[in-house]
């Protein structure tokens, strides 16, 4: 029942006291609300002060009142405060495209997407390709990869192209095989991916993973401005569900120059934290220019992003034994062993922290070796593998050993939980998204999405992490329930676990004196309402460096 609750009037009194603020005031006391601080010594208080960008004081009100007398206040009328939610492994314009793109995320089957497209197409200039994201075989009643076929029908001249929801893999209609100046029929692959063909050799209309690229290239190219509306689009988005930095895995030279003229213009209102994408122009660049540290960790760029295999979805995560439902299957690696471990050394010797994309146990373990090769003298450290997906027993401790950093993301494990073990099989599996067991080994954990793969919500990884269910509380008690994360922990990985992989966890992070004045206001208490009310609460409103840059509308009703 949808009602005029308690945070109407709470959404309309913050808007009064922000606007009651003046011009020339520096100093804001935050106060009258429940202040989690992501700091052990002190863990909950009462109020904290911000002189422009940066925390000033935490702890008691009447100290803080009477240490800055003339502050200004904002009252949050017993709202939750928490620090600013960190996204540890999102990609920033795949989120922005994804707004401007077919949105194909939840789809149930082949009908409703051919919905969808006919739909968004109605208005598309006749030469222009239909590009879209999210279709998942796995969500369907009959989960076998589509065709060609399947969208020829409903668009026999338009070019369509459309991105599995993992990223790694696409499907494409018959005019845009026919732009291929290559023969895509007979039983060549490109290296590191997989062209689906039938019995007799032609290609059905599905690539998987380096595959993939060969309708990427013949796609029309993104103007400039197209990319700078996309990233925009993203950043409004963020901050909306309270993210105020995300750690961007995959950032190109093109896409780092939007970012740099978009902070010159004041108009990036999130931290980036971007990883070079492979062996690319943008990584060139931080090899001959050095790594770009910023001071106010704003605009930051220091590592790299390597991969080793593919998605679990796609049967490209490469396994050290064959997929327990497909067993002439083990998956794919997107380079050779020797070529991974030798642009992991190498972007070491640049001075880059190394973050390598590993879903399965082979990947993991070709990961590990390669990041064992490439701890040395001169390296800065804190390398990372992304996603740690599916780890073979004996290597969790090895990442402990080689002080790897696992970042993971919570509603992989709540998405993939329904076919994950058909892929594995009941013993395997136990090595899966199994984040208890890094906990136990003291190997840092940083949180976050993989936003567009899943939505950017952090309050929804928060949720994943703690009861390893989906939304309708399935299944009861969760989902190998042992590796739940608690509430601490999941709030730390999506905060200051983020800032330590990044290097920032003096500067952002949690709620500390000298720290930058990030921080989300909620509509009710995350650590303590009972789990299956988390996903009801509400982002009010956003702040970074001290600035306001969401709120939500003071004259929509909530749910309560």
């Amino acid at each position: 029942m949808f009602i005029k609750s308690r945070f109407f009037h709470i959404a309309q009194l913050l808007l009064l006291t922000i606007a009651s603020h003046t011009a020339t005031a520096e100093i804001t006391i935050v106060s009258n609300a429940i202040i989690y601080t992501v700091d052990t010594d002190k863990p909950r208080v009462e109020a904290f002060a911000y002189e422009n960008d940066t925390i000033i004081a935490v702890g008691e009100l009447k100290a803080i009142s009477k240490q800055f007398s003339d502050a200004n206040t904002l009252n949050l009328k017993g709202t939750t405060v928490i620090p600013g939610f960190i996204d540890a492994h999102g990609h920033l314009l795949g989120l922005g495209q994804s707004l401007m793109h077919v949105d194909l995320v939840g789809s149930l089957n082949k009908a409703e997407i051919l919905q969808r497209l006919i739909e968004f197409s109605s208005d598309l200039p006749e030469e222009q390709w239909l590009v879209g994201r999210g279709w998942d075989q796995n969500d369907w009643p009959i989960k076998e990869l589509p065709t060609a076929k399947d969208l020829d029908k409903a668009f026999p001249t338009r070019p369509v192209w459309l991105e599995r929801i993992d990223g790694h893999a696409g499907w494409a209609n018959r005019v845009a095989m026919e732009l291929v100046s290559k023969n895509l029929a007979g039983n060549w692959q490109p290296d590191g991916g997989k062209i689906v063909r039938d019995n007799h050799g032609f290609p059905t209309g599905v690539f998987v993973d380096n595959a993939a690229l060969i309708i990427d290239k013949i796609v029309p190219t993104t103007t400039p401005s197209q990319l700078e509306e996309a990233l925009q689009r993203a950043i409004s988005k963020t901050a909306s569900v309270g993210l105020t930095g995300m750690h961007d895995a995959g950032t190109s030279k093109e896409v780092w120059d939007l970012l740099q003229k978009l902070k010159k213009q004041n108009k990036l209102e999130l931290r980036v934290y971007a990883m070079a994408n492979g062996i690319s122009d943008m990584y060139q660049y931080l090899c001959e220019n050095g790594s770009i540290i910023d001071p106010d960790a704003l605009l930051t760029s220091r590592s790299v992003k390597l991969y080793s295999d593919g998605a679990l979805g796609s049967r490209g995560a490469a396994l050290l034994a064959s997929y327990s439902d497909s067993p002439d299957q083990t998956g794919l690696l997107i380079v050779s062993p020797e070529s991974l471990a030798k642009y992991a050394n190498d972007a070491a010797n640049c001075g880059l922290q190394v973050n390598i994309h590993a879903i399965g146990d082979r990947g993991n373990r070709l990961s590990l070796d390669a990041l064992e090769g490439a701890n040395n003298a001169t390296n800065p450290g804190r390398h990372r593998i992304e996603h740690s997906q599916i780890v073979e027993e004996s290597d969790f401790v090895r990442f402990k050993e080689l002080n790897i950093i696992a970042s993971v993301q919570p509603t992989h494990a709540t998405s993939d939980m329904y076919w994950a073990e058909d892929r594995l099989g009941s013993e395997r599996i136990k090595g899966g998204y199994a984040w208890q067991k890094f906990i136990a080994l003291g190997i840092p954990l940083a949180l976050g999405s993989d936003f567009p793969i899943e939505r950017p919500e952090p309050l929804e990884g928060f949720y994943a992490s703690i009861s390893r269910q989906d939304a309708k509380g399935y299944p009861e008690g969760g989902w190998f329930p042992d590796q739940r994360l608690s509430r601490e922990q999941a709030l730390y990985g999506f905060t200051k676990g983020a800032a330590y992989a990044a290097f920032q966890e003096d500067i952002i992070g949690s709620i500390e004196v000298g720290k930058k004045a990030d921080f989300v206001v909620l509509s009710q208490d995350i650590m303590t309402v009972p789990v299956e009310q988390i996903l009801e609460t509400k982002v009010l409103s956003t702040y970074l460096n001290g600035k306001l840059i969401y709120q939500s509308s003071p004259l929509s009703e909530i749910e309560h």
